[in-house]
């Protein structure tokens, strides 16, 4: 199994240096803030997307100022719509870590999110990173767009594949596209180069998103949340969306009825989980998931042998080879 230790190692000096900026662009003269600055800071994640930020830059062999800039300027970002998801969602953990609504409650906790994003854009400013700043304002966009889309269709529960790929699009292959034309962007590459880059960040995000569908019924335990929270959440997701198209009228009616109406009854959430299993509701996105992926890598063959491109496209492989 792939281990980010051994993918991150042709940028391990660069992201430990990125570690301590982003550390310093969080410091603050406000002692509850601070506070929650170090809380946030502690519980960090995997550190995915400011991987593909350098590995990107790496491939071109150039990491520079801006590559340091982008990858804190989406990590800001990116803290901020989980704090801010927290509190839309109304969940008390992230990462297996305490909310910080759940210790800071909902005021604070919207302050929080929006100090992060504002602190990322005065630090694309200040750096006068202005190519950076449109990239990423341009994810932030889409990702509000894909969010509001996704509230719009799951209230009449009548999305298509067409529409749920527009929706994954916008939500979360946007911000992992950006970091990838931000790092080349960085780079200084070209303008094909740069748009290369971004197709490859959104493959390799859409590959990113199918595979949370696939895990949310295939797990449990490890990934902290029950089976089927999708379906409790009332999320339309591509499993789900494929076993609707297959399915006879009177099943059809029965898990429409059960989502709109009963999404939290245990029992009837693991018929529709059964009922996906049966009709290849997996194996069909797992499918979707594959082809993404391979064009996205299709993209990386053009590239001459090198140890960051062999870390991206282990990366890639990790996205949708993870267990959680």
């Amino acid at each position: 199994m792939l281990k980010i230790k051994d993918i991150k190692l042709p940028i391990s000096k660069e992201m430990n240096l990125f570690e301590n900026k982003f550390k310093d662009s969080l410091k603050t003269d406000v002692p509850l803030l601070d506070k929650i600055m170090y809380y946030i800071i502690k519980r960090k994640g995997k550190q995915i997307r400011p991987m593909f930020i350098f590995l990107t830059a790496k491939l071109y062999n150039n990491i520079t100022d801006g590559t340091y800039t982008a990858a804190a300027l989406i990590e800001l970002l990116h803290t901020a719509t989980l704090v801010h998801d927290d509190i839309v969602d109304e969940s008390n953990f992230r990462r297996g870590w305490f909310s910080i609504n759940a210790l800071w409650k909902n005021k604070i906790s919207v302050l929080v999110g929006d100090f992060l994003l504002s602190r990322g854009l005065l630090l694309a400013i200040e750096k006068e990173e202005f190519q950076l700043l449109k990239i990423v304002s341009r994810a932030v966009k889409n990702m509000s767009e894909g969010e509001l889309l996704q509230i719009e269709k799951t209230r009449k529960l009548n999305i298509t594949e067409e529409v749920y790929f527009n929706i994954i699009n916008k939500k979360t292959a946007a911000l992992i596209s950006a970091c990838c034309e931000s790092g080349a962007e960085s780079a200084n590459g070209t303008q094909e180069d740069i748009k290369k880059m971004r197709i490859f960040g959104e493959k390799a995000g859409i590959a990113f998103q199918i595979k949370d569908d696939l895990l949310d019924y295939t797990q449990n335990l490890i990934i902290g949340k029950p089976t089927g929270m999708d379906i409790r959440d009332k999320k339309m997701t591509l499993p789900l969306i494929y076993t609707l198209n297959k399915v006879d009228k009177k099943t059809k009616r029965f898990i429409i009825n059960t989502i709109k109406n009963d999404s939290k009854n245990t029992e009837k959430t693991k018929k529709i989980i059964n009922l996906v299993k049966e009709n290849k509701g997996l194996d069909y996105a797992e499918e979707k998931m594959n082809m993404y992926f391979q064009e996205a890598l299709s993209i990386l063959d053009k590239f001459e042998n090198s140890e960051a491109k062999n870390s991206l496209i282990n990366l890639v492989h990790y996205v949708v080879k993870r267990k959680k």
